[in-house]
């Protein structure tokens, strides 16, 4: 199980998230995702500690701290839900040709 890290200053490095939660356990490891387009941070990242009750006191004490500015939103991450085929088609994704 892994912990969602919520309201993230853009500035955030996985180094100062690790050593943010290193305070309460061992850090095995920290994912900050970027925009697929602008390769920008989006805001969240996920981090996994070894153990569930250092996961469990990483959230109590930093669900709602300030940290770089931010007020954190700490709670243990939901499971990736699948994602289906879409119903819509989305811009021309079968590669037909057309004449500009």
């Amino acid at each position: 199980m892994s912990i969602y890290v919520g309201n993230l200053s853009y500035e955030v490095t996985p180094d100062a998230l690790t050593q943010a939660f290193a305070e309460y356990g061992t850090v095995k490891r920290v994912q900050l995702p970027t925009d697929r387009e602008t390769g920008r941070l989006r805001g969240f990242a996920f981090v996994e500690m070894e153990t569930e009750a250092e996961e469990t006191a990483a959230i109590e004490a930093l669900d709602g701290a300030e940290w770089m500015g931010r007020d954190l939103k700490v709670n243990k991450a939901k499971p990736r839900e699948e994602r289906g085929p879409s119903g819509g088609s989305w811009g021309n994704k079968s590669g037909s040709s057309r004449r500009y």
